[in-house]
């Protein structure tokens, strides 16, 4: 077993070229692991990664697994779990979004500051597990101490980046143009179908999180767009070294 580390990353959609940054010292694929489940996604590679990044030890899992691969909530957050179980402090999450924000650019950067959760289940559904209460507070689900380093270190390499609130689907279908708007009109400034499971879980085991989606497709044009997985790998992969830089110094400095 590597060092003991602080610092978990969960790589998202298009995301994981990340991973290329990691002085590895061991990878082991999710099959692997016993109760894991296995990424049936394309562009998630499927590996759970330990390793050292920005002079830190991390954890970092390669490809997540998501609600409507048909998993249930407690297999899609049970990594986090075991990330409680390792030590892990403080959770960094990414994914690509589709913008429901008018002012929003394909490739933008969205530091997530909070989120709206519109998939069909709570991960904390059913008994509680004492790794936090019954009833979790979640005024400061995305750490705002981390969301400030962030901002910092965006403004230090010119890197520009938006604010705003995430909005988890089930999936898997991308949205309609109502739904766009109807998100919109709810205060989401991206949506995708990810990330709030296990953040929500990260919180009640106190862990810290940071989010960051790219903006890899916009539902609010006045004429959309066919959206296709391939043109949202694309867009992430390009966006991709910002929130790498992004990232990596956070480990540093954190």
């Amino acid at each position: 077993m590597p060092n003991n580390p602080e610092t978990a990353i969960i790589l998202g959609t298009g995301l994981g070229r990340l991973a290329e940054s990691i002085d590895k010292s061991m990878c082991i694929p999710y099959r692997e692991i016993p109760n894991f489940p296995v990424s049936t996604v394309e562009g998630h590679s499927g590996q759970l990664i330990f390793g050292r990044l920005s002079d830190k030890d991390i954890m970092a899992m390669e490809g997540r697994f998501h609600y409507y691969e048909g998993y249930s909530m407690k297999e899609v957050t049970f990594p986090i779990r075991v990330m409680y179980e390792l030590g892990i402090k403080t959770l960094f999450v990414s994914n690509a979004a589709g913008g429901t924000n008018k002012d929003f650019q394909i490739g933008d950067l969205m530091i997530i500051t909070d989120h709206i959760n519109f998939m069909p289940e709570n991960p904390l559904h059913g008994p509680n597990i004492p790794t936090g209460p019954r009833f979790p507070d979640m005024g400061e689900a995305y750490d705002k101490e981390l969301i400030k380093l962030a901002d910092t270190i965006a403004s230090e390499h010119g890197i520009n980046v938006r604010h705003g609130v995430y909005l988890a689907t089930q999936g898997p279908t991308y949205e309609t143009p109502s739904e766009y708007r109807m998100f919109a009109l709810w205060g989401a400034d991206a949506v995708g179908m990810s990330t709030v499971p296990e953040v929500i879980v990260a919180h009640h085991c106190g862990i810290r999180c940071f989010g960051v989606s790219i903006i890899t497709d916009l539902g609010v044009t006045e004429h959309p767009v066919t959206i296709t997985h391939e043109d949202v790998q694309k867009a992430a992969n390009e966006a991709q070294p910002l929130m790498a830089t992004i990232m990596a110094e956070m480990i540093k400095r954190s």
